[in-house]
């Protein structure tokens, strides 16, 4: 690959800042710039003593990250988002390119934050359900302070939504129908949200004060010390040298560093730089070489060990060990990318794509030789998580072994600058994140406070149940019971909303808001609780490459030079394994491993059928099997894939024997497979 092919880093790091609005930073002056650095060090420092050997109380905790969060927020974030990576030029509203007023709110979100969590808890306690003017002051101000800081950070969306949520609280008795309720006052609103631990210091903000800022770090640290680069150049040396072997360096690259990375924007800028202009040489459309990239790199949400934040809201939603949540996660993951395959193959083998030579592939022996040490960190961090010890625990060892292997490996060696300059960017990744938890505590409370979880639940199921009965009136679908058919269009709603939520808001926050309507509408469906959450969590995340806001895979476009809109279709077209695999894993959960019901008799047939119905419909996207397929094939061979996927034995054999005669005229035009690069 010629070098005019690369992007330089600060043009990755440009398209990243377009697409990405967690990571929009604005630049400094020294003298702020050295106060963000300072500051954003002592985060991580604090953290990682807090988690690992500190005892702070569990208020005061969530204060202190909140604290850091809007402080830094406010001095990293401008109120509105500029192109310009230059400091602004001085004026008399600014100090160091930083407005006064923005230091002011960075000033008072401190205070706002720490006022309650240092005050002695016997007076809190006193305080609650009769706030002081003080306590209702401040809350009002930190409510404030969040919903803008969450809109700087990641957009207006999500804020949107959690004012939505407190009108409803305040106006519940003039809402319609089955949405009606008593209503709250202003002062009720404030106690709920700011005084006790199920608004904005709740769960969300818990898990990301806990959890999820540790393994942001580590991820950031493994990435440094070469784990990142070991995965790309392992992923090249698997599958390179095969028909169209980029993409499928893509894929394996993606699911590799999916193990150390939650970010699917973040995944693609850090892999496409390399696969993306490898795809586009060896003769992939640039649009296709984007869309592989993105819908690759999107499964690091959904890859064990991290899971994005999403695993660690599951373990204190559920109350189950991160091991049967990580458990869970691997085969719908590895389904995923099974899905991503099967397409890239077909499209490589219809276009006649070559993989890469020799002088393009790394040595395999080098790549070993060079980067085994970064290792080291990823199997402290798997071994102490299976054997039973907290994500917390078990990140903590995580991170200091990334700093020693970091000191000692004469490759991607750690200096101490290094070290402060990753501590800083491991806390700077966390902002958004952490104010957007602090904005869904708004939604979250309101949820608790009014009971709307429950309400929307009953509308979903009443709606796809009134859905259902008509459907099921009709023949054939009348072989189908009502209570089936609500199942199903309840999957399917609540699938919709997770997709339109996702659009523009993370993937954490749109998990927790939806799984507060999809778990009370799927209880009374009697779907497990795990089961709920996976299906909620999966489709925020495809919201990440279904337009019209699919980030990563306009991040992708931004990298291949492609239409962003076609990239983002042909992103959807490759990620449909993920949009059916939650179907099969709610009609038939032994996939998930440790959901109720597990036999490995069903598992086996869940996991073929899997299997075979993604191939098929992966064959009737790409318009291909063994030779090229006619508009009629593709359309009967993705019907017939459904077959597969419900999960059983029966509609496995009605599957295979109607796929019979398109296998069969395929292999009649089948065509000769483009060699292995030597």
């Amino acid at each position: 690959m010629s070098g005019s092919e690369h992007l330089s880093d600060d043009q990755l790091a440009e398209i990243e800042r377009k697409y990405d609005p967690e990571m929009a930073f604005r630049a400094t002056g020294p003298v702020i710039g050295a106060v963000v650095s300072i500051a954003l060090v002592a985060m991580s420092a604090y953290h990682f003593y807090a988690s690992g050997f500190g005892l702070i109380r569990e208020l005061l905790h969530r204060g202190i990250f909140l604290a850091f969060t809007l402080g830094l927020v406010f001095l990293l974030f401008s109120w509105r988002k500029t192109r310009s990576t230059a400091v602004a030029p001085k004026a008399w509203y600014r100090f160091d390119g930083v407005s006064w007023l923005d230091i002011v709110f960075a000033i008072l979100g401190i205070g706002a934050a720490l006022y309650l969590p240092l005050l002695p808890p016997e007076i809190v306690s006193e305080r609650v359900g009769n706030p002081s003017w003080s306590d209702v002051a401040m809350g009002t101000a930190l409510l404030a302070l969040v919903l803008e800081a969450a809109r700087r950070s990641i957009g207006p969306t999500l804020p949107i939504i959690a004012m939505l949520f407190i009108a409803f609280a305040l106006f519940g008795p003039i809402m319609p129908g089955a949405l009606k309720h008593g209503g709250s006052s202003w002062l009720g609103v404030v106690n709920h949200l700011y005084m006790t631990n199920q608004g904005i210091y709740g769960v969300a903000i818990g898990v990301m004060a806990q959890y999820v800022f540790l393994f942001i770090l580590f991820g950031v640290l493994a990435t440094r010390i070469g784990l990142g680069q070991l995965f790309i150049d392992l992923a090249m040396v698997i599958a390179g040298r095969y028909s169209g072997g980029p993409a499928k360096v893509a894929i394996f690259s993606s699911a590799f560093m999916g193990t150390i990375s939650g970010s699917s924007i973040a995944n693609t800028v850090t892999t496409g730089a390399l696969t993306i202009p490898a795809m586009k040489k060896v003769g992939y459309p640039p649009h296709f070489a984007g869309a592989v990239e993105a819908t690759s790199s999107t499964g690091g949400q959904i890859t064990p060990p991290i899971l994005g934040a999403a695993a660690f809201i599951m373990v204190e939603y559920l109350e189950i060990p991160l091991r049967d949540v990580l458990a869970a996660a691997l085969v719908p993951a590895l389904l995923h990318y099974f899905g991503i395959f099967i397409m890239v193959h077909l499209e490589a083998r219809k276009l006649g794509l070559r993989g890469l030579t020799a002088e393009e592939l790394p040595k395999a022996g080098l790549v070993l030789r060079q980067h085994w040490l970064a290792v080291i960190p990823l199997v402290i961090l798997v071994y102490l998580i299976l054997s039973g010890r907290t994500p917390d625990f078990a990140a903590v060892y995580g991170i200091i072994a990334c700093v020693v292997v970091g000191f000692l490996n004469p490759v991607n060696r750690l200096t101490p600058r290094d070290l402060w300059d990753t501590l800083a960017l491991g806390a700077k990744s966390t902002l958004a994140v952490g104010a957007a938890a602090a904005c869904v505590g708004i939604v979250v409370g309101v949820v608790t406070l009014t009971g709307v979880g429950f309400r929307l639940g009953y509308v979903v199921v009443q709606t796809a149940t009134d859905i259902g009965t008509f459907v099921g009136g009709m023949w054939p679908f009348s072989f189908f019971e009502v209570q089936q058919w609500a199942l199903f269009f309840s999957l399917v709603l609540i699938a919709i909303a997770c997709i339109i939520m996702g659009a523009g808001i993370p993937t954490t926050a749109t998990y927790i808001i939806l799984v507060a309507v999809a778990a009370p509408a799927l209880a009374q469906l009697q779907v497990q609780p795990l089961v709920s959450h996976f299906f909620v969590f999966y489709y925020g995340v495809l919201a990440d490459i279904t337009p019209p806001v699919a980030l990563a895979a306009y991040a992708a476009a931004g990298i291949a030079g492609s239409n962003p809109f076609r990239t983002g279709n042909t992103a959807f077209r490759l990620g449909i394994a993920k949009a059916l695999v939650p179907f099969v894993f709610v009609y038939s959960p032994a996939l998930l491993l440790v959901a109720d019901g597990f036999t490995w008799g069903a598992f086996t047939v869940t996991l073929a059928g899997a299997m075979l119905g993604i191939a098929a419909i992966g064959a009737a996207f790409s318009g291909f099997m063994l030779a090229p397929m006619r508009s009629l094939e593709r359309w009967y061979v993705g019907l017939v894939s459904l077959f597969f996927i419900a999960p059983g034995l029966t509609t496995m054999a009605i599957g295979a024997v109607a796929m019979a005669p398109v296998i069969l005229i395929q292999m009649r035009r089948r065509t000769p497979m483009p060699p292995v690069a030597a």
